[in-house]
């Protein structure tokens, strides 16, 4: 009775210095800020078939559960700040619906959009969301198209998820610092395999590899071109180290693994590949990280959704560095590098200025586990050792800047 009555006190003498009988801890939220996902309904990549089939190194699920989970994971430090975040799903009929979704969203007073689309769609959206939201924050959280960031780049638009040329060139490190020099290249007949294949050049020149032969590949229902699905016949030039394919489909690329007509290691699109993420990555507070996607969206995460999450814990990061910057300071705030996340990977992570690009380390890793984590020890650079993945500020096309 003694407790109850100097409780009641305490709270009586509370309310007269106006501090209320219970202080909350944390400050209350002043603000809420909207995060969008725009996918689109019938995005091939996410075709049933495919994703039965589970083609490594393609997505195995849509960007919205990452982004939920990073809203979660950002919420105390958000709170802090006086702030809240929240995650919305748009999902588009087709890329004519893109005019519509984006007038509501600004009706919406949203202006942060994670951009799950494909190739055209994504192009589409870059070039109509900041008229049509005043202002606009896009990241790209699935394609390594390296025009994206070069000739096709723009101040508004980030990229969290790993170049083309960011990937080849961890693989053609890797390859380097365990002298397998000599390749024998694969290449598919489609567009992006082409562009896989120019990339995978660019990386073995940079880092002193040899292609010791270019064979192409095609799997096809014509008897006439049986040959060019044959693994054997195809790999049977012997004076190589290693065999690198690139297949942007991924149907070829999965038959290849000791199906070889020499015993020698694949790379590229399957058998040893880079990726952003490896939900058997043991360090870091990877594990945890893993565990909790897979508890949310009940699959493992794959480098797509890393990448899903790593943008919305950029932003983030961002309101919590400057929580009343407009977009414009923001963003330039983002891309000036002084802006750094945590992606479980182990160093800091920032933006590069010159191509909105994230910083970020590279597995080289298998089904089963991780082998590498690029930069190699040994690769040096001038003043920031990740950026010897992918385009170099001396070296890229972009000249949009916020």
């Amino acid at each position: 009775m003694a407790n109850l009555c100097r409780r009641g006190l305490l709270a009586s003498a509370l309310m007269l210095a106006g501090l209320g009988a219970v202080a909350p801890a944390a400050k209350a939220a002043q603000g809420s800020v909207t995060v969008a996902v725009i996918s689109l309904a019938d995005d091939a990549r996410y075709a049933p078939r495919r994703l039965e089939r589970a083609y490594a190194g393609h997505p195995q699920g849509r960007a919205l559960d990452a982004a939920r989970l990073a809203a979660e994971d950002s919420a105390v430090e958000l709170e802090t700040a006086g702030l809240t975040l929240k995650v919305r799903e748009v999902l588009l009929s087709n890329a004519q619906a893109l005019p519509k979704a984006l007038e509501e969203l600004k009706a919406a007073g949203v202006h942060h959009l994670v951009a799950d689309l494909p190739v055209a769609e994504m192009s589409l959206l870059v070039r109509t969301a900041p008229a049509a939201l005043e202002g606009a924050m896009v990241f790209n959280t699935g394609l390594d198209n390296d025009a994206l960031r070069g000739d096709s780049c723009a101040a508004h638009l980030l990229h969290t998820f790993p170049s083309r040329q960011m990937l080849t060139d961890s693989l053609a490190q890797y390859l380097a610092a365990r002298s397998w020099r000599k390749v024998l290249l694969l290449q598919g007949p489609l567009p992006g395999d082409q562009l896989q294949a120019d990339a995978f050049n660019r990386s073995a020149r940079r880092f002193g590899l040899k292609i010791t032969q270019t064979r192409p590949f095609k799997l096809s229902g014509d008897p006439r071109e049986r040959d060019l699905s044959n693994t054997r016949l195809l790999t049977g030039e012997r004076e190589h180290d290693v065999v690198a394919v690139m297949d942007s489909d991924g149907e070829f690329a999965r038959t290849l693994p000791y199906a070889t007509q020499w015993p020698r290691p694949v790379v590229g699109s399957n058998g040893l590949m880079a990726a952003a993420w490896h939900p058997q990555w043991e360090r870091n507070g990877g594990p945890q990280l893993s565990r909790r996607f897979q508890r949310l969206a009940k699959r493992p995460m794959q480098g797509q959704d890393w990448a899903a999450w790593a943008a919305v814990k950029a932003v983030a990061a961002g309101l919590v560095d400057e929580p009343n910057a407009r977009i414009p300071q923001q963003l330039k705030r983002l891309r000036s590098g002084t802006v750094y996340l945590d992606g479980f990977k182990g160093p800091r992570l920032s933006f590069r200025p010159w191509d909105g690009q994230l910083r970020q380390p590279v597995f080289l890793s298998h089904i089963d586990g991780v082998v590498g984590l690029a930069p190699l020890e040994g690769v040096l650079h001038p003043t920031e050792v990740m950026d010897t993945l992918g385009v170099d500020e001396k070296e890229s096309t972009c000249r949009a800047r916020p």
